[in-house]
């Protein structure tokens, strides 16, 4: 059996803040869940915190991401992390909000991966640029910076080679087609990635979506793939404490039937979970939810 490393991302940094003007609660997740027992239930180790700069662009600054040097840094030192674990472990990364799949493919990618691939797990496309931002936050804008799409460094992180080809992109539960202009979702469509949107999911029936996820990314070769999961891809009924919920989300059960092939193909190298907000979880109900979902899928992870 594959062990498995914990690292937490407690960032808020990429996100905007609360309307009252506040940084959100996001850096509390990865405690939340540790306070639930999350690292004895998945047998895993635990590698500790990338702690992130402070919070500084309460007020967008013009048309550039938030904290945007912030992003940057935080993304780095995340990636050290991240490929220190991932050297001889699969890993769990606890976020956090979204923009932490770059630091994560990042680090990924300096163990010898030359081509990866991402699943990528989301409510919204996260596919716009900072000119069509509504909020400036990186996290509305990360997938397409992993692409290399956009007007800012946060699109080169890794040099002038995106962190992941969009062809290697597989986005699985999107259901924010009516807000498309502002999370650059005609571009997604149009960008080569499998894009199965909410609709297709179901008719497709779960269980077949992971396969179509994992025949994409083999047939394009690449010698590992990481997965994102927003917690917003599941239904506000069983996941309200998101920063931006959207009606009709995967179920409990939907999602863990997506995810449990996933994490146990040979070319998995980790899984990310962000946007899950404590302060939004004043009883945890939700934080015990996300740990019984992690138990579920990772907990009997076997090597392949």
């Amino acid at each position: 059996m594959a062990s498995l490393a914990l690292v937490g991302a407690p960032s808020s940094i990429g996100i905007r803040p609360y309307d009252d003007g506040t940084a959100r609660g996001l850096d509390q997740a990865p405690n939340a869940l540790r306070a639930l027992g999350i690292v004895r239930r998945l047998g895993a180790i635990d590698s500790g915190d990338v702690l992130p700069p402070a919070y500084r662009d309460f007020t967008r600054q013009g048309k550039r991401p938030r904290n945007e040097d912030a992003v940057a840094s935080y993304s780095r030192a995340l990636a050290e992390a991240i490929a220190a674990a991932s050297a001889h472990s699969f890993v769990v990364t606890l976020g956090g909000d979204c923009s932490i799949v770059l630091g994560c493919l990042m680090g990924v990618k300096r163990n010898g991966h030359s081509r990866i691939g991402l699943v990528y797990l989301d409510a919204h496309g996260d596919f716009a640029t900072p000119e069509i931002s509504r909020t400036g936050s990186a996290a509305s804008m990360c997938l397409a910076l992993a692409v290399g799409r956009g007007d800012t460094p946060l699109a080169h992180l890794d040099g002038a080679e995106p962190l992941v080809k969009p062809e290697d992109v597989v986005v699985i539960g999107r259901r924010d087609d009516a807000d498309a202009p502002f999370y650059g979702q005609d571009e997604l469509t149009a960008s080569g990635m499998l894009d199965l949107s909410l609709n297709p999911v179901r008719a497709r029936g779960v269980a077949a979506i992971a396969g179509a996820a994992m025949e994409r990314l083999e047939s394009n070769r690449v010698d590992g793939f990481w997965i994102h999961v927003d917690a917003d891809v599941l239904d506000p009924g069983v996941m309200p404490a998101v920063d931006s919920p959207e009606p009709g989300g995967l179920g409990l059960a939907e999602l863990a039937a997506i995810l449990t092939p996933l994490v146990r193909h040979r070319l998995a190298l980790g899984i990310e979970l962000t946007i899950y907000d404590p302060v939004l979880d004043p009883d945890r109900t939700s934080a015990e939810a996300l740990a019984g979902l992690l138990e579920r899928t990772l907990a009997h992870r076997e090597s392949q």
